[in-house]
């Protein structure tokens, strides 16, 4: 498969003073592309997914089930899968380490092959994000779990239906767990699961593919079958992706229409910016409007599990709250790394100070452009959007984080107005 997409040493150039207008097209998920493409591996029966984005993550999954001989076609968002043949059950180290979705190949190798050799995964340094919780899902549904040389080896003894609790909520746990039970014929229960729509997405593509899944509050009961088929999916847009440009839009005193959405999965981000002073329309049904322009009001957030407010915005809205009228506080709930990108701001110019898992946030009157360094996937974002409003030239490093994760956001930016330039290093 050829690829454009772009080396790991590019930096991007963000000039300050723009104001974001017009429309931006929203991309499909990342979040719930990557377990759907993962959960082709369900069956030997051809499967198209469309809609998914152009990424980072995207490729590297993509070359995660061609090194297992599946076979895959890409036209543009469009992504045909064949995976009648599996030639290797191992998703290696070199694959994992790119991406921590690739545990998520756990649960279809050991439907399709019996066992999996999966290595310990890798991703975006913002936590440590155990996999205690898929490990011992698998245990109790009657698989063997070693932990040895950097590799997970599991190995399914017997076929049996479970009824499982899981100790925290883990989205990746919880698709996990639905994609392996959605082969196993009996019924099974899984409680205390992940309800983000990103993992609804991946049952409403597990229920194409004949699984009988029902979900009660946050337990979902699940009758699988052996002979899974293949499917037509169009991916859900990004929630995440729409949530930053919506971030942008007044951050920038700007008016911004974003394209293929759904509110119901952004309610947390909007109630924040309306709080903050955000206008925030819906035009259509799949249509919302953001506009407005300061004085940016203080905030106090907390991240939560879906329906919560998302640890995905959190950079992005610290950002918005380093120009707000007055004291912030963002306490962050999910992981507890995620605040490498303080330091980042604090060279532009933000006044924030960290205490465990709270950041304090003053209120500055502008921020300055300077050289900074994407820690990780979203704030690698938050960092480009923070150098529209600072004042001079942002230049934004690392940007293999964004290319995880946003499709062309740098053109889109551009076609709002930004100015905004990717250059490779020398």
């Amino acid at each position: 498969m050829t690829s454009t997409l772009l080396s790991t040493s590019e930096y991007l150039i963000v000039r300050g003073g723009s104001t974001l207008t017009g429309e931006v097209e929203i991309s499909g998920s990342k979040n719930a592309s990557l377990p759907i493409l993962i959960a082709t591996l369900l069956s030997e029966e051809r499967s198209t997914i469309l809609d998914a984005p152009y990424l980072l993550d995207i490729k590297n999954t993509i070359e995660l089930l061609e090194n297992m001989g599946v076979e895959i076609k890409r036209e543009g968002n469009r992504i045909e899968v064949n995976p009648e043949r599996i030639t290797n059950c191992r998703a290696s180290d070199e694959n994992v380490r790119r991406m921590r979705a690739s545990v998520l190949a756990m649960g279809p190798l050991l439907v399709r092959c019996g066992e999996a050799i999966v290595a310990m995964p890798g991703g975006c340094s913002i936590g440590l994000r155990p996999i205690d919780q898929h490990l011992k899902f698998f245990q109790s549904a009657g698989v063997d779990v070693n932990v040895k040389h950097g590799y997970i080896y599991l190995e399914r003894k017997e076929k049996k239906s479970v009824n499982f609790t899981f100790d925290i909520i883990t989205v990746t746990g919880t698709e996990n767990a639905l994609m392996f039970l959605s082969s196993v014929n009996k019924e099974s229960v899984l409680n205390n699961i992940a309800l983000e729509p990103e993992v609804m997405d991946l049952i409403e593509v597990l229920r194409k593919m004949g699984a009988d899944i029902e979900i009660e509050g946050r337990k979902a009961i699940i009758r699988g079958r052996e002979d899974l088929s293949g499917f037509i999916h169009k991916v859900i847009p990004d929630r995440i992706e729409a949530g930053t440009f919506m971030v942008g839009a007044y951050l920038t005193g700007g008016d911004i229409t974003l394209k293929n959405v759904i509110k119901d999965h952004l309610t947390s981000i909007i109630e924040a910016l309306r709080e903050a002073g955000a206008v925030v329309e819906e035009k259509s049904v799949n249509e919302i409007r953001v506009y407005g322009s300061g004085p940016i009001k203080p905030l106090n957030i907390e991240t939560r599990e879906y329906p919560g407010f998302p640890t995905d915005m959190q950079a992005q809205f610290m950002v918005l709250l380093s120009l707000a009228d007055g004291v912030s506080v963002i306490k962050e709930n999910i992981f507890e790394n995620r605040f490498q990108h303080v330091m980042e701001l604090k060279r532009m110019g933000a006044d924030i100070s960290v205490k465990g898992n709270t950041a304090i946030i003053k209120g500055v009157r502008n921020l300055t452009g300077a050289e900074v360094f994407s820690t990780d996937l979203r704030a690698s974002a938050a960092l480009v959007i923070a150098g529209l409003v600072a004042e001079g030239e942002t230049t934004v490093r690392d940007i293999y984080h964004l290319d995880r994760g946003y499709e062309n956001f740098d053109k889109k930016l551009a076609k709002l107005g930004a100015s905004v330039q990717r250059l490779p290093s020398l």
